[in-house]
């Protein structure tokens, strides 16, 4: 399901998710409410990250949470238990070969998985399957182009630019955001909506200038230094340029600004 995960799995990168996904919480998820009774699907869960707000914010629901690593869905699970859910299990399954029978579902939930994927479409394809007729999709995904800050700094683009291209020789899409409305609408999907969810930085934002552009976004990018360099991306001496100035836009006198979206569209009743 997450082949193509470039971030990899080490213990850093869980901490990072959990950093993004504690920072973001209510700007992306607090619009996010399923009724009680409802089964819901999280597809490509993790380690969890968001599958926390999921439930907490629909108590009366059941919440089936996949994967297919399973050391992330045990790191998942350990999350769930110590936010005391009961209302979520966690299974392995491939979202191109789902065990469940058509229409099992409600609504589904996908965060931050598409832009991991060689074929997209396909994959709302095989989650629509398991949706019933009049359920809803929603999709959210970020667009590392829509990133922007001040002071500004070419290395910082260059440096992110390495993350994107990287993500496209593995097979991803790391500027899938901009591209929700009509790959949804191609998956046959009525009623398609987009809200695009800015994350705005600067000094007076203490929590997020830490959590989302120290912890999470610069990290991420950070974190492909190695890859970057070994694929001839970029000269060492420009990337790490880039990071300390990424670093910069977090202190007193910096702006830092990023764009997410979130989809939500229908399966069709005919």
């Amino acid at each position: 399901m997450k082949k193509n995960y470039i971030h990899g799995y080490h213990p850093r990168e869980n901490i990072r998710l959990q950093d993004q996904a504690s920072t973001l919480a209510e700007l992306l998820h607090s619009d996010t409410a399923y009724p009680a009774g409802s089964r819901v699907l999280e597809a490509g869960c993790g380690v969890g990250a968001q599958t926390v707000a999921l439930a907490r914010s629909s108590p009366g629901a059941s919440i089936t949470a996949i994967d297919l690593s399973e050391s992330s869905l045990a790191e998942a699970g350990r999350k769930a238990a110590a936010a005391g859910l009961t209302n979520v299990q966690f299974r392995q399954a491939d979202i191109f070969h789902l065990p469940f029978a058509a229409e099992a579902f409600d609504h589904v939930f996908v965060c931050f998985v598409l832009e991991h994927l060689t074929h997209p479409l396909e994959a709302l394809g095989a989650l629509q399957s398991v949706l019933r007729k009049g359920g809803t999709m929603t999709v959210i995904e970020g667009d590392h182009g829509s990133a922007y800050f001040h002071p500004a700094s070419e290395s910082a683009h260059r440096a992110i630019q390495c993350q994107v291209e990287l993500q496209r020789r593995a097979g991803g899409n790391a500027l899938i955001g901009r591209e929700l409305y009509p790959l949804l609408c191609r998956a046959g999907f009525s009623k398609v909506r987009v809200s695009p969810r800015m994350v705005y930085v600067d000094s007076s934002r203490r929590v997020l200038a830490d959590g989302f552009t120290r912890k999470t976004f610069t990290a991420m990018i950070e974190g492909v230094r190695q890859s970057a360099l070994e694929a001839g991306l970029i000269e060492e001496e420009t990337f790490d340029r880039g990071i300390r100035d990424l670093y910069r836009t977090a202190e007193d006198d910096g702006v830092f600004c990023y764009t997410f979206f979130k989809a939500v569209g229908e399966k069709p009743l005919k």
